[in-house]
């Protein structure tokens, strides 16, 4: 049977070439495992810990995760990426090169009779209101034409170093989870007062999560690829989340 398979949140590119290169392996490791009973894969956000196209460069790296992605999408099998905090600038260059689906904001989607939600989860729910402004800048057009202007070595250095101060590439780990106060938590009870939904998938929160919203409703957070290799998969009966 036909599976369809979630991931978020590989950060990829921090602490370091070295470990970042590990997790690029086992990642494409696990590709290879699903491919052959792949219907379609997700991955919901946070591939890079930083992602910039230019109109002539890409970030140096990463040709492991590139070419098994378009291995697998020439195969038949659709590759859906969402785009994160970290990688919101991803434009045009993975739909030109692996034939891949970018979405920059959340879906709703039936997928084998079920209802899905699906998106990265930053900026959702209440609170975060420093990130949401930075969040409107960064994808302002004109920012991001002021910042296409710096030369590519300057610019995707500077990233890079702002990159390393993040939660992930410190080795910042949650354990908790926070109940009703949850930012994702709320937002999907919003939700679920204006449409029916079976399953809300998320990342970015990096802590594996399956919460039972009541009415049948589930909440899914996909976690990270840093300390849990966890991932969601779906064979059209029931929603498994599970670490490699």
């Amino acid at each position: 049977m036909s599976k369809i398979y979630f991931a978020s949140d590989l950060h990829l590119g921090v602490p370091n070439r070295e470990k970042s290169l590990v997790r690029e392996k086992l990642f494409v490791q696990w590709l290879d495992d699903i491919k052959s009973d792949a219907e379609a894969i997700y991955l919901v956000g946070d591939i890079f810990d930083f992602w910039f196209e230019y109109k002539k460069a890409v970030p140096k790296g990463y040709v492991r995760l590139l070419g098994k992605l378009a291995d697998i999408s020439d195969s038949g099998i659709p590759i859906h990426i969402f785009t994160g905090n970290h990688d919101m600038w991803l434009f045009d260059y993975l739909e030109d090169e692996i034939n891949a689906h970018i979405y920059r904001e959340p879906i709703e989607i039936s997928l084998k009779g079920k209802h899905f939600f699906i998106g990265h989860g930053d900026g959702l729910g209440p609170g975060d209101n420093g990130y949401k402004l930075i969040k409107k800048i960064f994808k302002n057009k004109l920012c991001q034409w002021l910042f296409e202007r710096i030369h590519p070595n300057l610019g995707i250095s500077i990233a890079q170093y702002w990159s390393k101060k993040s939660r992930i590439a410190n080795g910042e780990k949650d354990e908790s989870y926070h109940g009703e106060k949850e930012w994702l938590t709320q937002f999907c009870k919003e939700k679920m007062k204006t449409i029916e939904v079976d399953y809300f998938i998320f990342g970015h929160r990096h802590l594996p999560l399956e919460v039972d919203l009541g009415n049948n409703t589930t909440y899914i957070n996909l976690g990270e690829w840093v300390n849990y290799n966890s991932y969601a998969v779906f064979d059209g009966k029931k929603l498994e989340l599970k670490r490699y």
